[in-house]
């Protein structure tokens, strides 16, 4: 009896026309029954064409009573038989058609007309019998207690295949406890250090929280400036705009116009202060005429700052409406360069604001990715759900995989099929399958991509195991059946080596655009674009340089409304 591997080696037609065999002796056996009814067919035709007791006639007497002994044992060996009762079906079979051929040896001279030869006769029947015993008798006299050993080692080798993936899958876990239990340690001490320091701190977070909320409540904030006479001057302006206080008068350096402005915000408390840098030089002037600035000039342009320290910042984040009436921010240093900014609208002013204080969130702490030239990326999407794609280091997703995994480790084996199997698949494709071409199929794959056009009339791709699932699709259309085909080739080019980046909440990711310039972006690890850019850079080193710049920045930048 053949194994389910045998079986899958031997299927071809059969596999196409009928269905998936368990066996390879289910193919031999409809492959005799059907020679056995031409063979018969054959005899009959001979026998209406021939005169009686010629040669010919004798071959026609063959070829019929060859039929019952083919179409009997291919019957017989498609039962899931012990090996015992196929040999004796194919024994059975030769016994029968040694009797054809010594009839044939001896008609029409030494064959008996009215009783034919006992020997040959006898012969041919007890080849029949011994078919017809294979088929019905040894079935019920075989033992179900042992099985062959064909079985049971397809067996032994199926048991250890889902060993090997059960021990895999517990390893992946391993791994996920190892780091959880890493991060539960490092935050267990950071709660030490924190207890310990909780005590000095009571005093001094109770005053920040008072000062904190008298800022909240302002509406305004301070902006010192030069006049058109170039002496410094500061002035109290409202969000709406409306200049509410001013100086009066100018100041003959900037540290005398902070003294004034100091002595006002002690008496306004919840406004913030706007400084505007001037140069190097300029600072160093004013430092050798009023001497060292007073303690509190040093704040930093925060509106409102966090609850227990406010963060110096060289940049502010500034909202404002673009023309086609959506909301956008960025973030321009104060030497009046946009560091970074949305790369999309939102809706509304508080969706930029909520934008604008998940940059603030995860900008300090986001890792690098480096991509050489293609990596996956693990994540989860909104429904909680893990999932992969393949990206390239200009940016551009490859592929992705199309569905959602319950586990990381589940997602990280769905990658690792793709990984395996893309360099080998062939292509099948669908949309010229009816004219015969397009099949690219390489013998022997475990999985073949499919080319097919969508709904859309777009041509898309998909990586199909040959167990049926989709590990893999192209996640998006293309215009073009050969701009699919150069998608396909990447994939096989940079699956097999990709790296495997793992994702902390963000990160950002440095890549070349199509123009040839260096880009930042910072990715959340459900996939979305929080921020980016904006510009492209000459070199990556420029670029990273530009991330570094958000990173020191962003936490602590002011936001305010441009009109």
């Amino acid at each position: 009896m053949a194994d389910d591997s045998q079986a899958e080696s031997g299927g071809g037609l059969y596999e196409r026309r009928i269905g998936t065999p368990r066996t390879t002796d289910e193919v031999n056996g409809y492959w005799l029954f059907g020679f056995g009814v031409l063979l018969g067919l054959a005899g009959v035709v001979v026998f209406l064409f021939t005169d009686s007791e010629t040669t010919t006639r004798g071959i026609g007497y063959a070829l019929a009573a060859l039929a019952p002994p083919f179409i009997m044992l291919g019957a017989v060996i498609r039962f899931p038989l012990r090996r015992v009762g196929t040999s004796l079906g194919y024994l059975g079979t030769a016994v029968s058609v040694a009797g054809v051929v010594w009839f044939v040896n001896i008609f029409p001279d030494g064959w008996f007309t009215a009783s034919g030869d006992p020997t040959v006769i006898a012969l041919y029947g007890i080849g029949l019998l011994l078919i017809g015993l294979a088929g019905t008798v040894v079935p019920l006299l075989s033992d179900p207690v042992y099985e062959d050993y064909e079985r049971m080692q397809t067996e032994t080798t199926a048991t250890a295949a889902e060993r090997d993936e059960t021990v895999a899958e517990l390893e992946a876990t391993r791994e996920e406890l190892e780091a959880a239990r890493t991060e539960l340690d490092a935050t267990r001490d950071e709660l030490s250090d924190a207890e310990g320091q909780a005590a000095n701190l009571d005093a001094e977070a109770e005053s920040a929280r008072a000062e904190t909320a008298a800022l909240r409540e302002s509406k305004a904030r301070f902006e010192l400036f030069e006049d058109a006479s170039g002496r410094p001057r500061w002035r109290l302006r409202h969000r709406n705009g409306n200049v509410i206080a001013t100086s009066g008068q100018g100041y003959s350096s900037r540290g005398k116009a902070q003294k004034g402005l100091h002595s006002v915000r002690r008496n306004a408390l919840g406004a913030g202060v706007l400084q505007i840098q001037t140069t190097v030089a300029e600072a160093e002037a004013v430092a050798a005429d009023d001497g060292p600035e007073p303690d509190d000039a040093a704040e930093p342009d925060v509106a409102v700052p966090s609850e227990d320290e406010e963060i110096a910042s060289a940049a502010a984040f500034e909202l404002y409406a673009d023309a086609g009436d959506e909301w956008r921010w960025r973030l321009r240093h104060d030497n009046g360069n946009i560091i970074a900014d949305s790369g999309e609208g939102y809706a509304s002013k508080s969706n930029a604001k909520r934008a604008l204080g998940r940059i603030r969130e995860h900008v300090a702490a986001a890792d690098y990715l480096r991509i050489d030239p293609a990596a996956f990326e693990v994540f989860t999407d909104a429904a909680g759900e893990w999932r992969w794609r393949l990206i390239h280091e200009n940016g551009n997703v490859l592929a992705d995989s199309g569905e959602g995994y319950s586990s990381r480790s589940k997602a990280r084996q769905g990658l690792e099929s793709v990984r395996s199997n893309a360099a080998g698949a062939g292509v099948a494709d669908l949309d010229a399958a009816g004219d015969g071409d397009g099949d690219d199929s390489r013998g022997g794959a475990s999985a073949t991509f499919e080319l097919y056009a969508d709904a859309g009339d777009e041509y898309r791709w998909r990586l199909r195991h040959r167990n049926g699932n989709v590990v893999a699709d192209s996640g998006e259309g293309y215009t073009s059946k050969a701009g699919t085909e150069d998608a396909i080739e990447r994939i096989r080019d940079h699956a097999p080596d990709a790296d495997v980046l793992e994702v902390g909440n963000a990160a950002f990711e440095i890549y070349d655009d199509a123009g040839g310039e260096w880009r930042w972006r910072l990715r959340h690890r459900n996939g979305n674009i929080v921020a980016d850019s904006g510009e492209g850079y000459a070199s990556r080193s420029n670029a990273v340089g530009g991330v570094t710049s958000v990173k020191e920045n962003a936490p602590g930048a002011d936001a305010e409304t441009v009109e």
